[in-house]
């Protein structure tokens, strides 16, 4: 059995502290995990330490990848068969639905609907965030463009800000919405 490789994009959410949740479940179903995070999220990851990043590199046997190379370095990731991203904030999907790639992240995503990689994206978000009319027609553009956005009743449904649930975050709904 040939193991696929899964991008994990992490954007900067609460539940980007708990990487290792997906990461794990991900490595049980056969994908070879690699992590890239937004700007924000490697800044959290390593606001105090590396140790995080570190973590994370470990577990996954590859680099965290938070900003573009330069074109004459070589990729230090394989190439994804498929993407996940979560946690997706409200910025990052206004940002990709737009096709804006300032960043590694944003590239990667944008780039992987054009060639038509499996994506599934799980947001976090509050719902006065998701009460602006930018949020429903970004994921309505996403979902008409093919990527799984796991978003309302079986997937992430939005809380009142500052009042969110991180041992709620449905990651056991993103992994099994993969493929096989």
């Amino acid at each position: 059995m040939t193991t696929k490789t899964l991008y994990l994009i992490a954007c900067a959410a609460p539940p980007s502290a708990r990487l290792r949740i997906p990461i794990q479940a991900a490595q049980k179903a056969g994908w070879d995990v690699c992590v890239i995070l937004t700007p924000s999220a490697y800044r959290w990851a390593s606001e105090d330490t590396e140790s995080e990043i570190a973590a994370l590199e470990q577990l996954t046997g590859h680099p965290v990848r938070h900003q573009y190379k330069l074109p004459s370095q070589e990729d230090v990731l394989p190439s994804p068969d498929a993407l996940l991203v979560a946690p997706l904030t409200a910025n990052t999907v206004n940002k990709w639905a737009a096709g804006i790639s300032d960043t590694l992240a944003l590239g990667l995503i944008t780039e992987g609907i054009g060639l038509g990689l499996p994506i599934v994206a799980l947001p976090h978000w509050n719902d006065a965030q998701g009460g602006h009319p930018a949020v429903a027609r970004s994921v309505r553009v996403l979902r008409d463009a093919g990527v799984t956005v796991l978003l309302g009743e079986g997937g992430f449904v939005p809380h009142k800000p500052r009042q969110g649930d991180l041992d709620a975050y449905p990651w056991e709904v993103a992994i099994s919405s993969l493929p096989s």
